[in-house]
């Protein structure tokens, strides 16, 4: 086989092979098998049909087309190899020449990783913000949790704010009743503004039975955004008792004894998670700061990719919650040009990210051992909704564990940056990143980075 690189442009080459056709023998004695195994001709055994009998019965052709699509894939593999190229996404496959018993030729158009140096990584000096706890925060948390611990009570009276009531809604849009937009014997909690705007006005005062009508933007369905006409029937209403703040409700909601203490931990989990997100704040800055140094060109078509993978996502997201794009962008409040170049934007800083971290790995020479994998494998699991054993099946039977050790590598070399990093709060005390190893690395999804940036998905067209 003989194989030559043609560079179309920094991030995409294009591969011209040449094959003897004596090198194709292996394949087409897999092609003859895997027919004569798949048909069925009088006389003989099912997977012992004679090639000859082949050739005559289904034709030569059809073992050629077979025995190339078995090749294919091996011979662009070996082609990247040997040329040292470090492919990214998909290639486009032409066979540009192939005749029975002459040399088979094929092009590779593939997107490539870019060239470029790597800057500077130490001593970058970030500043966040300081973390700040006050008292009304825990006074919150506490509320919330007295709340989870009321009972409700049915009354005889108007409706208040904060009362839990059983409404009916019908939603009308140019004198059309919306399928979607009609719900029976929805509770709801007066005053938290958990459904449509204007429905706790529209209630409040009203007494079981009676109807009132206002007009509010529907927030979900097939006509999320548009505004409807709605007519609301309310039904039993209830009203909330708490317990006393006292020690005797830090007993019955937690395990501590006084009410001191239940404020206490409070206070505690809400510090902790502030200085987690503290730090998150802090290990973007220094990953911003670093990416802002370098300029690199990223490959048209793996942006495309991603692009196209990520709002296939979106769709089937927008499509389960019963809405349309047209809806779902209403309900942003994007109109469709400024949320494509949000979405672009996002795959462009993350696939930068990504070929930045991946150079600083190789340049460090950071290395992925089993704990370190298996670790992170049970953190992956641990967001997937499956248990470590069915994640590590899914990812070993997709052929995933190359991705799963690039996503380890990236998340080291970040951790290299950080430690190197100078980062100190508003007040100019330094700030603590150890929570941050408690959490998935950054990049452990395609939210982060996009996804792997491999040759996995190989595909082809004959000409």
């Amino acid at each position: 086989m003989k194989s030559a690189v043609e560079t179309l442009d920094p991030t995409r080459v294009r591969l011209t092979v040449e094959v003897p056709f004596a090198e194709l023998k292996p394949s087409l004695d897999t092609a003859y098998k895997k027919i004569a195994e798949q048909v069925t001709v009088p006389g003989f055994r099912k997977g012992k049909v004679p090639p000859r009998v082949i050739d005559q019965r289904i034709g030569r052709g059809a073992v050629l087309e077979e025995a190339i699509n078995t090749a294919l894939p091996d011979l662009y593999t070996q082609a990247i190899t040997e040329n040292k190229i470090e492919v990214v996404g998909r290639p486009e496959v032409e066979v540009t020449e192939f005749a029975d018993g002459e040399q088979l030729k094929f092009t590779a158009e593939v997107d490539v990783r870019p060239e470029f140096d790597l800057p500077e990584y130490k001593g970058v000096s970030v500043e966040v913000e300081d973390v700040e706890l006050a008292d009304s925060n825990i006074d919150e948390q506490v509320e919330a949790l007295r709340k989870r611990f009321g009972t409700l009570s049915g009354v005889e009276r108007a409706v208040e704010s904060g009362d839990f009531v059983t409404v009916d809604l019908v939603a009308v849009i140019d004198g059309e009743e919306l399928e979607d937009g009609t719900a029976s014997g929805v509770s709801y909690e007066v005053g938290s503004n958990s459904m449509v705007d204007g429905l706790d006005e529209a209630i409040i005062g009203k007494s079981a039975g009676e109807v009132a009508q206002f007009v509010s933007k529907l927030v979900g369905g097939s006509r999320a955004g548009e505004e409807a006409d709605i007519t609301v029937t309310v039904g039993a209403v209830k009203a909330r008792e708490l317990p006393e703040l006292d020690d005797e409700f830090a007993q019955l909601a937690s395990e501590f004894d006084t009410l001191e203490e239940l404020r206490a931990d409070i206070r505690g989990r809400l510090e902790r998670a502030k200085r987690f997100e503290q730090g998150a704040q802090a290990r973007d800055k220094v990953l911003e700061s670093v990416l802002e140094k370098v300029e690199l060109p990223l490959p048209v078509k793996a942006v495309e990719a991603e692009i196209e993978w990520r709002n296939e996502q979106l769709d089937q997201q927008i499509s389960q919650a019963g809405m349309t794009r047209e809806g779902f962008l209403r309900l942003q409040g994007q109109d469709a040009d400024t949320f494509a170049a949000d979405v672009e934007k996002q795959v462009r800083d993350g696939m930068k990210a990504q070929f930045v971290l991946d150079r600083l790995a190789d340049q460090e020479q950071l290395s992925v051992n089993q704990a370190e994998l298996t670790q992170h494998l049970i953190r992956r699991a641990s967001g997937s909704g499956l248990s470590a054993d069915q994640f590590a099946k899914q990812v070993v039977d997709s052929g995933q564990v190359p991705a799963l050790v690039g996503e380890v590598r990236r998340g080291k070399a970040l951790q290299l940056i950080l430690e190197n990093a100078e980062i100190k709060d508003a007040s100019g005390n330094p700030v603590d990143l150890s929570l941050l190893d408690e959490a998935p690395e950054l990049g452990d999804g395609p939210d982060a980075y996009g996804r792997e940036l491999g040759d996995e998905h190989y595909g082809h067209d004959h000409a």
